[in-house]
C-alpha cells in the first residue's frame, strides 16, 4: 500500500517542483503587481507592462488658505523605472513555495524609482503664483488707505512663507512618491517678530478698524446707506498723511471730512428748488422747475450729530443703528422721489388737472389757469397744498372773488372753484385766464377738497 501511494505522489511532485523551476526566473503563480498578471513574466516584462500603464502624474500644492497650484510632471522629463522594486519582490519570493499563492500573496502595490530634472523642477516651482507673490511681498508693516477697503493694515511679517524649505518639501513627497504637498502641514510658514515701532503700528490699527466698523446706516427713505469702512475713513484727521490722535490717545474726527459727506448725501437726495423729471399723464417725461415743495437736509445740524457720536462705543456694535437725518424742508415721503405717489397734477398746457392717489387716478378735470396773454400765467413748479379753507374771498387789484372752496399752493395762488365761469378747459387761459389761480369747476372742486390733506405735492408744469 504505502509502495503504491509513493508511486502515485512521484508524478505529483514531478510536476510541483517543475513548476518550481519554470517560476525561478519570473514570478511564482497568481501574482499580481500594480494590477498587472505577472506569473511566468521576468522582472523586464513586468517592468514594460507597468510603464506602459503609467502617466506623468501632476504635482498639487496646497497653500494655508485651500489655494491649489498643480505642475505637471510630464513637463520634467519625468520617467519611472520598476526594475529595482521588482528584482526585491522577487528576490522575496520562493519558487519552491509557489502553491502558497493559490491563497496568499496573491494582490501587490510597488512604487518605480523616479526620475526628473531638478532644473525644471525648481524653475516651475518658482513660477508658481504664490512663490512669485512671496518674493515680491513687502517685509514691511503699516497702514494704507484705498478707495475700496479704506484703511487696512498691510502686514508683510505674518504668514510668511519659507520658499527654500518648500521646494525641499516637494522634492521629499516626490521621492517618497507622494504627489500632493500641504505647506500648512509642511510647516512652511513663519511669522517675523515685530518690532517696537510696529507693535505701535498694530495698536494705532486696532484703534482705527474699530472705529471704521460702523453700525450707522442712514435711512434716506429709498435707500439705506452704511457708514462703511470707505466711508467712515474720511472721518479720520490726518496730517502729513498721518492718523492724529489727541492727548488721551483717542482718534481725531475730521469735520471737512464729515461735512463732505453730509454735502454729498443732500446733493443726491435734496430735492428742494432742482429740476425734477415728471412723467405726465398725457405721456411724455417733462421737466419741472423751482416751486416750494421738496426735501432739504439740515447739513448743520447731521454735521453735529456726527461729531458728536462717531466716537461713541454705542455706534460700534454688532446691532444696527438706523437714522433718519434732520431736514429743513420734507416731502410726504423720503428718496429721490419724494412726490410719491399721491399727487395733484396740473397741466397748464392741455389745461388739466388730475388727482392720484396711492397711484390710482381719482379725479380729472379741465381747469383754467393765469392768463398768459396779460402776463399773469401760473407759474410752473412742484408745490403743495399748505392750507384748506372753505367760503373764501379772494382778494386782489381790481377784484374780490368769493369762493366755496380754497387751496392755497404757493403764496397767494392756489386751487379754487370758480363759478362765474360756464367753460373750461380749451385756451381760454391764453386772452381770458386768471389772475394765476387755477379755476376749478365747483362740483370737482367740492370732491378735490374732500379727497385731498394738507401737504399733498402738487406738480404744475406747461
Amino acid at each position: 500500500m504505502k509502495k503504491k501511494l509513493f508511486l502515485l505522489l512521484i508524478p505529483v511532485f514531478a510536476v510541483y517542483f517543475l513548476l518550481a523551476y519554470y517560476y525561478k526566473d519570473g514570478f511564482c503563480l497568481n501574482t499580481w503587481i500594480n494590477g498587472v498578471y505577472c506569473t511566468g513574466k521576468t522582472v523586464e516584462e513586468v517592468n514594460a507592462e507597468l510603464l506602459s500603464e503609467m502617466e506623468a502624474p501632476i504635482l498639487i500644492i496646497t497653500d494655508k488658505n485651500g489655494g491649489r497650484y498643480a505642475i505637471d510632471m510630464a513637463e520634467l522629463g519625468f520617467e519611472g523605472d520598476y526594475i529595482a522594486s521588482l528584482n526585491r519582490y522577487q528576490e522575496e519570493q520562493n519558487a519552491l513555495l509557489w502553491i502558497d499563492n493559490l491563497t496568499f500573496h496573491q494582490k501587490h502595490e510597488i512604487a518605480p524609482v523616479v526620475t526628473y530634472d531638478e532644473q525644471l523642477l525648481q524653475a516651475a516651482f518658482e513660477e508658481l503664483d504664490i512663490v512669485r507673490n512671496e518674493k515680491q511681498r513687502l517685509t514691511d508693516y503699516f497702514l494704507v488707505r484705498n478707495w475700496k477697503d479704506g484703511y487696512f493694515l498691510y502686514d508683510g511679517l505674518k504668514d510668511r512663507l519659507d520658499v527654500e524649505k518648500a521646494f525641499a518639501a516637494l522634492k521629499q513627497a516626490i521621492a517618497a512618491g507622494e504627489y500632493e504637498l500641504d505647506l500648512m502641514q509642511a510647516g512652511c510658514y513663519y511669522d517675523i517678530p515685530l518690532t517696537e515701532e510696529q507693535a505701535a503700528t498694530e495698536q494705532l490699527w486696532e484703534k482705527v478698524d474699530a472705529f471704521q466698523q460702523c453700525n450707522l446706516v442712514y435711512d434716506m427713505g429709498d435707500a439705506q446707506i452704511p457708514l462703511d469702512e470707505v466711508v467712515m475713513s474720511d472721518f479720520i484727521r490726518i496730517a502729513r498723511g498721518e492718523v492724529l490722535l489727541d492727548e488721551n490717545g483717542s482718534l481725531m474726527l475730521d469735520e471737512e471730512g464729515i461735512r463732505n459727506f453730509v454735502s454729498s448725501l443732500a446733493q443726491a437726495y435734496d430735492t428742494y428748488g432742482k429740476e425734477r423729471k415728471f412723467q405726465s399723464t398725457r405721456g411724455d417725461v417733462v421737466t419741472v422747475k423751482g416751486g416750494t415743495y421738496g426735501t432739504e437736509i439740515n447739513q448743520e445740524e447731521e454735521v453735529a450729530y456726527l461729531m458728536e457720536n462717531l466716537l461713541s462705543a454705542e455706534f460700534h456694535t454688532d446691532t444696527a443703528q438706523i437714522h433718519i437725518p434732520s431736514y429743513k424742508r420734507e416731502g410726504v415721503v423720503h428718496g429721490k422721489d419724494d412726490i410719491g405717489s399721491t399727487y395733484i397734477e396740473i397741466d397748464m398746457t392741455e389745461q388739466k388737472m388730475y388727482y392720484y392717489e396711492d397711484g390710482e387716478l381719482q379725479l380729472e378735470t379741465e381747469v383754467v389757469t393765469g392768463n398768459t396773454g396779460r402776463k399773469m400765467g401760473t407759474p410752473e413748479g412742484v408745490n403743495y397744498v399748505y392750507n384748506k379753507q372753505k367760503n373764501r374771498v379772494l382778494r386782489g387789484p381790481g377784484y374780490a372773488s368769493p369762493v366755496k372752496f380754497w387751496m392755497p399752493v404757493k403764496g397767494n395762488i392756489g386751487i379754487h372753484d370758480a363759478s362765474w365761469r360756464s367753460k373750461f378747459g380749451g385756451t381760454i387761459y391764453q386772452t381770458n385766464g386768471s389772475h394765476g389761480c387755477i379755476n376749478t369747476p365747483t362740483e370737482k372742486m367740492e370732491e378735490l377738497y374732500d379727497m385731498v390733506e394738507i401737504g399733498t405735492p402738487v406738480v404744475m408744469f406747461y
